[in-house]
C-alpha cells in the first residue's frame, strides 16, 4: 500500500518536521490549510507559512529536541493569505529519529462554531425570557406612570408646572422604547425573495451620509447570489448595527471596512447541514474586541464603549435566528470580522 497515496486522503494535515521547524513532509490537506503548494511548503520553515499560529515555535523545537510528544487543543491559526482557522496541534516524535516528529493540525473551526452556537442560543433563550418578564414588569408602571402625569398635565394652569408633567411623559416614553429595543424581534415576519446587495447597499447609503473621513468603506460582492427568503426591514437593521459598530471601533484611528458577500458548502447552522449559505462579512482591520468579550458579545447589554447600549449584536443575532441563520465573529488586532451566515434555497 502507497503510504504517501494514503496520508493524501486524510482530512488532518499532517507533517514531518525537523528541530529547525523545516517541513519534510506535508500532506494534500497540510497545503489546504495552510493555503501553499506543496513544493513551496517544503522550502520554507513552518514560522514562515503562517500568519500566527498559538503556540510559541520554541516550544515546538525544544520538544523535538528532546523527543517530547506536545499537544495544545484550540488554537488560533492565521494563513498568510488572511484565512483564520482554529485548530487542535499534536506533535510526536519519530521513533529511532531524534530529529524528526510528525505534526498534526486538525482543524475544529466547525465544531468549535456548532458548540458556540448551542451554547449561545441556549444562554440568549434565557436571557430573553428573563428580560421578557422584566420587560412586562416595567411597562406596566410605566404606562401608569404617564397616565397620571397627562392627567395631572390637565389639571395644571401653570406653565412651569406643566414643563414637569412634561418631563415625566418624555422619560417614561424614552424607557418604554428601550425596553422595545431591549426585547427586539420575538418571531419570525412574513418572508418574501429580496436581494441581499440591495439591503447591504441601504445600508451603506445611509452610513455614508457621516462616513467619518479617515474610514473607507468597500464592496466586495458575489452578484450570482440569488434572492433570499427574508425580512428586508429586519436584515436590514441587522448589517446597520454590525456596519455601525465597525465604524466606531475606527472613529479614532482610520482604516478600512469591507462588505464581502460569498457563498459557502455544506456549513452547518444550529443542528442542520445546509448545502449552501450566504456568508455576509462585515470586515474592518481595527484594533480588535477584547478576549474577555468575545463570549458574550451577543449578550443584552454587553458593550466594550462606555456610551454604548449594548444592544445591537444582540439584536442582530437575533434577526439572524429568526432568518434560520446564525452570526460568527473572528477577531485579533487588525482583523474583526462578523459573518452573517443565511441559508439558500
Amino acid at each position: 500500500m502507497d503510504t504517501n497515496n494514503l496520508l493524501n486522503h486524510l482530512v488532518t494535515a499532517v507533517l514531518v518536521i525537523n528541530n529547525e521547524l523545516k517541513p519534510c513532509y506535508a500532506n494534500a490537506a497540510a497545503a489546504q490549510l495552510l493555503g501553499v503548494g506543496n513544493h513551496k511548503l517544503l522550502e520554507q520553515t513552518l514560522p514562515e507559512l503562517y500568519q500566527l499560529m498559538g503556540v510559541d515555535p520554541q516550544l515546538l523545537r525544544d520538544a523535538i529536541n528532546a523527543g517530547q510528544g506536545l499537544t495544545v487543543n484550540t488554537a488560533a491559526l492565521i494563513t498568510l493569505d488572511g484565512q483564520h482557522h482554529t485548530i487542535d496541534i499534536t506533535l510526536m516524535p519519530i521513533e529511532n529519529d531524534n530529529n524528526l516528529s510528525i505534526l498534526e493540525l486538525r482543524q475544529v473551526d466547525q465544531q468549535r462554531r456548532i458548540h458556540q452556537q448551542l451554547n449561545m442560543d441556549a444562554q440568549q433563550q434565557a436571557a430573553q425570557f428573563l428580560v421578557r418578564n422584566l420587560a412586562h414588569e416595567i411597562k406596566n408602571p410605566l404606562g401608569g406612570l404617564r397616565g397620571a402625569a397627562q392627567l395631572l398635565s390637565r389639571e395644571l394652569d401653570s406653565p412651569e408646572l406643566k414643563e414637569f408633567t412634561s418631563l415625566i411623559i418624555e422619560q417614561a416614553d424614552r424607557l418604554r422604547n428601550l425596553v422595545d429595543r431591549l426585547l427586539g424581534p420575538q418571531r419570525p415576519t412574513q418572508h418574501a425573495e429580496h436581494n441581499i446587495h440591495q439591503v447591504i447597499q441601504k445600508v451603506l447609503k445611509l452610513v455614508e451620509m457621516a462616513l467619518p473621513d479617515n474610514i473607507c468603506l468597500k464592496r466586495d460582492y458575489d452578484p450570482s447570489i440569488p434572492d433570499i427568503q427574508m425580512d428586508p426591514d429586519q436584515m436590514q437593521q441587522a448589517v446597520l448595527n454590525i456596519v455601525q459598530n465597525a465604524i466606531q471601533a475606527l472613529e479614532h484611528c482610520g482604516g478600512d471596512i469591507v462588505i464581502r458577500t460569498r457563498t459557502q458548502h455544506q456549513v452547518t447552522i444550529g443542528t442542520q447541514r445546509y448545502k449552501v449559505v450566504l456568508a455576509l462579512s462585515i470586515i474592518d482591520n481595527g484594533p480588535g474586541i477584547p478576549c474577555e468579550l468575545i463570549d458574550t458579545l451577543f449578550y443584552p447589554m454587553v458593550t466594550g464603549r462606555d456610551e454604548g447600549s449594548g444592544l445591537g449584536l444582540s439584536i442582530a443575532h437575533n434577526i439572524a435566528r429568526l432568518h434560520g441563520g446564525r452570526i460568527d465573529c473572528v477577531s485579533a488586532p487588525g482583523h474583526t470580522e462578523f459573518i452573517i451566515n443565511l441559508p439558500l434555497q
